[in-house]
Order: C-alpha cells, then structure tokens, then sequence
C-alpha cells in the first residue's frame, strides 16, 4: 500500500478525492484530498477571518506507544480544537500530516476511526495533508472563523481582573505519572480517560468569545503545559501590551479544581499536578469584576484567584500565606528523563 492508497483508504471519507462540497458536512470546504491546495469557501461573515492553529505529536514524548490508536486519533485532533476554543473560534476544516514505521492497517483503520469520530461531532472536514515514511508522528492543522473584535487572547489581561477556569484539573497528569511508576492501569481509568481522550471546550469558547465582545472576558488560553506555565503566557502577553506594567497573579490554593482522581492525595502534590501537570485542554481566562454574575450563570467555571501588579505567580493557602510559583511548564527540549 502506498501512500495514496492509505490517503484514499482511510481518509478520503466520500470516496471521491477532492470533492467535499457534496458530502453534506461542511459545504465551505469545496476542494480537499487530492490536489495540491484544498480551496475553502471564503469566510461566512464579512467580520469573521480565519484562525489557524497546529500541533506535533511525537510518539514516547506527547503519547505513551502502547495508547489505543483510536484514541490517539481523537487526541491528535481534540489539541488542535482546543487552540480554537482558547481562541473562541467556530472550527471549520483541518489537514493532517502523518509519519508512520509502516503502513499497519489495523492501526489506520482504528486511528482513522477516532479520528474522524469527533471531526464529525463538530461537523468539520479533512482537506488535506501528508503521509510518509518515519518515526510515528501526527502533525494537524485546524482552521476556525472567528471575529477579530470578539476573539479570546492572550494579550488583554489586566490588574484587577478575576482569573477563572473550567472544568476540574490534574486527573491527565496523574495518569502520566501513576504509568511511570508502574502502577496497574484499571485503578486510574478516569484519570486515562482525560489523558488519552481530552474533551476540546468548544462550546465554552464559542460562548466567552460572544462575552468578549461585550468587554466581559478580558483574556483566554487553552490548559496544555500546565496552569501555572500557561498563566505565565498571559501576563508575559499582557504586560507587554501595557508599558511599563508588570502583571502579577495570586491563585487561591483551595479554590483550584482538582479531579476526583486526585482526593487521596495530600494538598502539596494535588496542587504539583493541577498547577505543573498539563494536558488539561481545559480554558483559562481572566476577566473584570463585573463579569462575575454572567461567567457564573455559563456553568462549569470556577474562579480560581487576582490579577495584580505584582512581578510574580504566587500560591495563596487558606491562613493568607503565600509562596512564589516557578514556572514548572512541560518543555520539550529540557531532557530525555522528562519525556514519557
């Protein structure tokens, strides 16, 4: 089988290369699989533009080698709808590199199957992209529409603003962790669950990005490094914006929304893989105080601690104490020993 076969085999889903506009799924996408460029329509709003956003993963450094491929195909694509939630924008289409030891087809057929799973969910097409021979690697770039005056930043933080966050953290970390210890997989299945099949908060998006037009969220990024590390971009973002200005963060120790996974846990390392952990793929967003009543009627949102003008992250506990939060962040080129 060679590399058209495969395209054509597990990812031209109409059976006619290139011809997407019939398939019924997304009629924007005129042109796909199969030529040198996909053609999609031109934005459906004259306010919207396109977001595009992309990721890498690499086998034994995003995903564990023995991950069921069709979660693996659900992941590959759930990052990338994550940086479109963070962003607030509508997904529209995506293309897909893929490097592969062999073309196994088993694997395909149940990479391709998770893969195409949650595309459908969110009604959205695969136009394009690359096969070849190599270490195992998936590379996908997502395009989404979004209004430029209502898209969620990173850049717009301000002292004063709430920081907020949603849905609960830490459970993917702790799977990590637990399988590098050796530990037997059923005793963590939830945790499993949110590492290998992390659910993108595109609805979430798409609803703050409506409230930032209205000036009600300030600033957004989606959870994959970790809290703490993906905190740090905002106020690196945002204090370079305001000149002059440093922007500071204090998270309230016993506000922070840890898994379930995590309640045997004592305090100190519940927090290490909430604020440290990654692969939460929950939004994080700071807005003003007034916002307050409208974020907490959207659900799911926990308001986890400041914005100030302080140079630093730090860690409030419940008696007022603060210690000062490094920024712990996953980094790839750090060394070999951090990887999976």
């Amino acid at each position: 089988m060679d590399e058209f076969d495969l395209i054509r085999r597990f990812f031209v889903r109409n059976g006619v290369p290139g011809v997407l506009a019939a398939s019924g799924v997304h009629a924007g996408a005129i042109l796909g699989p199969g030529d040198d460029c996909a053609l999609l329509a031109a934005t459906t709003t004259a306010a919207a533009r396109f977001a595009v956003t992309t990721d890498l993963l690499v086998d034994g450094v995003h995903f564990f080698s023995d991950v069921d491929p069709r979660s693996l195909g659900h992941k590959a694509l759930a990052v990338n709808l994550s940086d479109l939630a963070a962003m607030g924008a509508r997904p529209v289409a995506y293309l897909l590199a893929l490097a592969l030891p062999r073309p196994d087809i088993e694997w395909l057929e149940a990479f391709a199957s998770g893969l195409h799973a949650l595309a459908d969910r969110y009604e959205i097409e695969l136009v394009g992209g690359d096969t070849t021979r190599g270490p195992l690697a998936i590379a996908i770039t997502a395009l989404g529409e979004v209004d430029p005056a209502a898209a969620l930043r990173r850049d717009r933080a301000r002292p004063g603003d709430d920081i907020w966050v949603s849905g609960y953290l830490g459970a993917a970390a702790f799977a990590v962790r637990e399988r590098l210890r050796g530990h037997p997989l059923p005793a963590m299945h939830a945790a499993l669950t949110r590492l290998e099949k992390p659910v993108p908060q595109v609805e979430l998006g798409l609803e703050l990005a409506k409230l930032s037009a209205q000036g009600f969220v300030h600033a957004a990024i989606d959870l994959s490094d970790g809290l703490a590390g993906d905190l740090s971009h905002i106020l690196a973002r945002s204090g370079a914006v305001i000149m002059g200005t440093s922007v500071g963060a204090v998270l309230w120790a016993e506000a922070l929304p840890s898994h379930e996974c995590l309640s045997g846990l004592v305090p100190e390392d519940r927090h290490d893989l909430m604020l440290s952990g990654g692969d939460d793929y929950e939004l994080l967003l700071t807005a003003p105080t007034t916002a307050r009543g409208v974020l907490e009627r959207l659900g799911g949102l926990h308001r986890i601690g400041v914005l100030d003008a302080g140079p630093e992250m730090r860690l409030q506990d419940g008696s007022g104490g603060e210690r000062v939060l490094p920024n712990r962040a996953y980094q790839h080129f750090r060394s070999e020993s951090d990887r999976l």
